[in-house]
């Protein structure tokens, strides 16, 4: 069985590299220009669907609000963190959000990849307290120019497999009462156990995403933060 998880992986990696080559060149060569991003971005969304497409992956799209995500609407997206393949899903759930995300410097050690990845992430050390506390700044100037940003609220993915959600961090609710920006929260449901950070274990398989609620910045940040982490968390002990 292990040998079986093991080729499957090793698919995925020979797609990534693949692919992060064919795709990656042109991604790279429009993220130099802030206003290519969108194009830069088209580029970002083949690599992630062919990724996960490729190796079996399919996911259902659940709604649990009427509230739709308008074409034209600038927002902060949140979702909960449990495996690698959920920055490809919510690259495909977003077609026409162009995003970037707040994301590990650790990441940025990669050969080529890094380049791309400075460009489509705002990079944290959340050991350092000065990139902590600059990350709301250039956070600010991406969105000033009409990108969308993802933010794991958990701050990571928990040390502890048995947690079903991590307490949220401020971060993105800071963002949206600040800037006035709506927050859209997904959960989704599969992953941890599809493909999990631990290389012997998987499958592929149909995730399961639930767009909980889009929440406008009329409350307090607690309240926002609250509101969305029960809603989250109630799905995920419910599923």
């Amino acid at each position: 069985m292990f040998i079986l998880v093991y080729l499957w992986r090793l698919c995925f990696l020979i797609l990534a590299v693949v692919f992060t080559v064919v795709f990656g060149i042109p991604a790279y060569i429009l993220s130099f220009k802030r206003k290519h991003y969108k194009y830069c971005y088209f580029f970002v969304r083949l690599w992630c669907i062919v990724l996960f497409y490729g190796i079996g992956m399919r996911y259902k799209f659940i709604s649990h609000t009427s509230k739709k995500i308008e074409r034209n609407r600038q927002y902060i997206f949140i979702a909960n963190h449990t495996s690698v393949l959920d920055i490809m899903l919510i690259v495909i759930l977003l077609p026409h959000h162009p995003i970037f995300f707040v994301g590990k410097k650790e990441l940025d050690r990669i050969p080529f990849f890094r380049n791309i990845y400075k460009r489509v992430a705002v990079l944290v050390d959340r050991k350092d307290a000065r990139s902590r506390a600059s990350v709301y700044q250039r956070c600010a100037e991406r969105m000033k120019k009409g990108q969308n940003v993802v933010i794991y609220p958990e701050g990571g993915v928990p040390d502890d497999t048995s947690v079903i959600l991590d307490n949220f961090k401020d971060g993105a609710f800071n963002m949206a009462t600040i800037h006035g920006l709506p927050i859209v929260a997904f959960t989704f449901i599969g992953l941890k156990e599809m493909f999990p950070f631990d290389n012997k274990k998987g499958y592929p398989g149909c995730v399961k995403v639930f767009l909980e609620d889009i929440l406008e910045p009329k409350g307090t940040l607690s309240e926002m933060k609250e509101t969305a982490y029960n809603k989250m968390k109630q799905t995920l002990i419910n599923e």
